[in-house]
Formats: C-alpha cells, sequence, structure tokens
C-alpha cells in the first residue's frame, strides 16, 4: 500500500473541461431568451388568425421576420444545450451517444425548418 495525498487521489478525476463552457452557454442562451421571447410575444401574438396576406405583409418588415428567426435559433439551440446535459446525466453507454446525436439533429432541423418558413413568408 503506497501513501497517496488528497491531491494525488483527485488528480485525473476532475472536470471534464466542457462543463463550465455547457454552463456558459446555457446562462448567455436563456439570458438572450429572456430578451426574445417577450419581444417574439408582442410580435407574433397579434398575426394569429389573421388572413394570410396580412400575415405576409407584416412579416415582409425586418423586425419581425428578425425577431421570430432569432427566436427560434436561439431557442432550438437553449433545447439542444439542456437536452444533452439531461441525456449525459441520465443516459450510459453507447445509448446516450445515439440519444445527443439524435436530439441535436432534430433540434437543428426544427431550427432550420422555422427560420426557412420566415424567410419564405418574409421574401414572397
Amino acid at each position: 500500500m503506497r501513501y497517496l495525498t488528497d491531491y494525488k487521489r483527485a488528480k485525473g478525476m476532475g472536470s471534464a473541461k466542457s462543463g463550465v463552457h455547457h454552463f456558459w452557454a446555457m446562462k448567455v442562451s436563456s439570458m438572450a431568451l429572456l430578451v426574445l421571447v417577450p419581444l417574439f410575444v408582442f410580435t407574433f401574438g397579434p398575426m394569429i388568425g389573421k388572413p394570410y396576406a396580412q400575415v405576409q405583409a407584416y412579416f415582409s418588415h425586418p423586425f419581425p421576420a428578425i425577431v421570430t428567426a432569432l427566436t427560434l435559433i436561439v431557442g432550438f439551440k437553449h433545447f439542444k444545450d439542456g437536452v444533452q446535459v439531461l441525456i449525459e446525466d441520465y443516459v450510459h453507454g453507447y445509448a446516450q451517444k445515439f440519444w445527443i446525436i439524435a436530439m441535436t439533429c432534430l433540434s437543428y432541423a426544427a431550427a432550420a425548418t422555422g427560420v426557412f418558413a420566415v424567410a419564405k413568408l418574409a421574401l414572397q
């Protein structure tokens, strides 16, 4: 039996060097959503139930289109990061890699679909 100090026992068992990045990414995206979601509600909300031509004319202006696109991008990025942390905590082995890849693809596909819809609506 050899003598190990607390430092030697803990060495190599510390941070995986990505926890701080995930933490700050979640904090930054949540602060951005704190601003974007109310803007989105007040720009998108009045158009619910309106005729297509009126919605198209409204989203042809840059502000509502940009706010909607930014909300979709930041929201799905925040969703991806949050789900990734949950999967890393509760799923292990091959299933962990599979679900992280699947949820990453799903969130990026949903964001791209939403941004494409906004762009198509705004540019017609």
